[in-house]
């Protein structure tokens, strides 16, 4: 493999796992829906989103998985299982790990195959923008936890 997506594929694992980490955290799987003022997004919601924006952009989008995001489900489903939760973060876990590990290195330098932000970007900028997403995203869900989590 090449140092790239070696890099790609070891930080999105680390950090994926840490995702899974912090909603095995919370003292009350109750406490995973809370939400209270300006936190607006609970830590339950948050996971899901997480988990639907990366199995949709890499997995569907670069992988071929088959995926179909209900985006909107993300932030209004709530009280789902903590063990769901964690289903759905292994799965996004090798879903994505797998599509990175099968990218070729001339892939990351073409064109993502959807114009996501109105102009065209190569692969290699999307995933370090997912990736950076993901963990803006899990600094939220570490906050919710240690403020929500009595």
């Amino acid at each position: 493999m090449n140092a790239v997506i070696d890099s790609l594929s070891s930080l999105y694992e680390r950090d994926i796992d840490t995702l899974q980490a912090e909603v095995k955290a919370y003292k009350s799987e109750a406490n995973l829906w809370k939400v209270n003022g300006e936190i607006t997004n609970s830590g339950g919601n948050l996971a899901l989103h997480l988990c639907g924006n990366l199995r949709h952009f890499i997995g569907a989008m670069l992988g071929g998985s088959g995926y179909i995001r209900q985006r909107d489900d993300e932030f209004n489903l709530k009280d789902v299982k903590r063990s769901e939760l964690i289903d759905q973060i292994k799965t996004t876990k090798k879903v994505v790990i797998e599509t990175i590990e099968g990218l070729k290195e001339d892939q990351l330098a073409e064109n993502y195959p959807v114009n996501v932000f109105g102009k065209e970007m190569s692969t290699i900028y999307f995933l370090n923008h997912l990736h950076g997403h993901l963990n803006y995203h899990l600094g939220q869900l570490n906050y919710h936890r240690r403020l929500l989590d009595q």
